[in-house]
């Protein structure tokens, strides 16, 4: 008790002055290791957690990370398509838990798959950080698509961005690279962002 009034008795002194300090952290740029499933993980759980965060989790098998991915949706709402449920678990038990690590292709993507832009962005993340009319985490489409208008290398800019990541542009927090995008895909959803 005597602390506590002596601590007191010090703020309660003229001249002594609180100072707000400010700590920058560096930008995340760590993504999942290379992998099936390896996009969907990096657009759907980089929203919230580290890359490192899948490391740090016991070496458990897929009913485990299962549970995890499921956790996720269910309690914490992550915006996880049902359909990409085991795609992610299998990712996470076969590259961070106990199973065989599953080869680097795009999970849930083939040859064949759907270039409708809005179907890609809701598979691979993009609208958990994005939205067409509002900031959430990353910029609005309409305001991507507003800051790019009349410019010749606008496709290219936004095609690299998708592709490669980045930051600094839109504010602090970083994109994850969606290298494993085929060319056609990449080319689809930039038209569709700069459309908006």
């Amino acid at each position: 008790m005597k602390r506590i009034l002596i601590l007191l008795s010090l703020l309660a002194l003229p001249g002594l002055k609180a100072e707000v300090v400010r700590i920058t952290l560096p930008l995340e740029t760590a993504v999942f290791k290379p992998g099936s499933g390896a996009q969907i993980a990096n657009g759907q759980c980089l929203t919230c957690h580290s890359a490192d965060y899948a490391s740090m989790q016991p070496p458990k098998g897929l009913d485990f990370w299962k549970a995890e991915v499921q956790k996720m949706k269910d309690k914490y709402g992550a915006p996880i398509p049902p359909e990409q449920i085991d795609a992610l678990s299998a990712y996470f038990a076969g590259n961070y838990g106990t199973g065989a690590p599953a080869p680097a292709t795009m999970a849930g993507t083939s040859a064949s798959a759907s270039l409708d832009a809005k179907v890609l962005a809701q598979k691979f993340g993009c609208l958990a950080c994005h939205n067409v009319a509002v900031k959430v985490v990353g910029p609005a489409y309409k305001d991507v698509a507003a800051k790019y208008r009349g410019r010749p290398d606008a496709m290219e800019k936004v095609a690299h961005q998708i592709t490669h990541g980045g930051s600094g542009q839109w504010g602090q927090i970083g994109m994850p690279s969606f290298d494993q995008f085929t060319p056609a895909q990449v080319d689809a959803l930039a038209r569709w962002v700069l459309s908006q």
